[in-house]
């Protein structure tokens, strides 16, 4: 049986939008002719690929078998269009970057802007996840490079070690643990959170921990970035966990103290990690390399 490209492209929309609607429309096609494109698809393959519900319509087994495999396809179109692009001025490569918030806010930014310079023709889709969708999303092909904590599973993905991420207390400096050296997290619940919001992957990932401790996380406010966070926290808001780097930056024109968690968690050992670096294109290949040595060289600095 043969299929084209914009079947596998009209399914992915639809899988990821989990509409048919919204599908079509992401795949700039009108909801007419992505019907007919369905049904000519599924009688073609003999078995049906989306549930059709008054709610919408989900992937059947064989509609999400035929999801991954169009997104592996893409994905190596993508990669073809990548190793040839030092042959083909003009083709455009796309590349899809998933990290968590401190990677996303501390490290990415002049690591990309240097990137984003040296390769004028690729265009970037940065998006904030947490490990663990971050991990399904490159096994999935969602995503081409992500950023992780090392203490998610990460098989049959290639990583490679990035940098250390400490999390840290942030308190105004009148607080009462502004002089400790550091703090148990579950200690910290006793007062009011300044938090980011809840899509943020720092969000997230502190919420689970409260649960895991049966404690409620009282959040006074919840704030869009870090510099916010810190600015709530000196006007005595609220404490907050925020990385560490993000708060040292901060502290040099704010009055907050930072002390230092006791939680085994708070330090995390970030990850890059692919499917397989050698079937990257070329483009994305040297997105991976320049992280590498831009966290090599951090360690380096004095």
């Amino acid at each position: 049986m043969n299929f084209e490209m914009v079947d596998f492209r009209l399914m992915v929309r639809i899988a990821e939008q989990n509409s048919l609607t919204r599908g079509a429309e992401a795949a700039h096609m009108s909801l007419p002719a992505a019907s007919l494109r369905i049904k000519a698809l599924e009688e073609a393959i003999g078995t049906q690929l989306l549930h059709r519900t008054h709610k919408g319509v989900t992937l059947t087994p064989s509609g999400q078998a035929f999801v991954q495999h169009a997104r592996q396809v893409l994905g190596q179109v993508e990669h073809l269009r990548g190793d040839l692009q030092e042959y083909a001025r003009g083709l455009k490569g796309h590349l899809r970057v998933f990290a968590n918030t401190t990677a996303l806010s501390e490290y990415l930014p002049p690591v990309l802007r240097t990137y984003l310079l040296d390769h004028p023709d690729v265009n970037i889709d940065l998006r904030e996840r947490t490990s663990h969708d971050i991990v399904r999303a490159v096994s999935d092909g969602q995503t081409d490079i992500g950023i992780i904590g090392k203490t998610v599973r990460t098989e049959r993905l290639e990583v490679i070690p990035y940098r250390m991420d400490r999390t840290a207390l942030v308190v105004p400096i009148s607080h009462a643990f502004a002089q400790l050296d550091e703090v148990a997290f579950v200690d910290t619940l006793e007062f009011d959170h300044v938090g980011l919001h809840e899509a943020s992957a720092i969000h997230v990932y502190l919420r689970q921990i409260c649960e895991q401790l049966h404690r409620t996380w009282k959040l006074r406010i919840q704030v869009s970035n870090f510099e916010a966070a810190c600015r709530m926290i000196e006007a005595g808001v609220g404490v907050g966990i925020l990385p560490e780097s993000a708060a040292r930056r901060h502290s040099r024109n704010m009055a907050i103290a930072i002390v230092g968690l006791a939680d085994e968690w708070a330090v995390r050992a970030l990850q890059i990690c692919t499917r397989s670096v050698a079937a990257l294109p070329v483009f994305a290949r040297d997105l991976v390399d320049l992280l590498v040595a831009d966290a090599a060289g951090s360690t380096a600095a004095p």
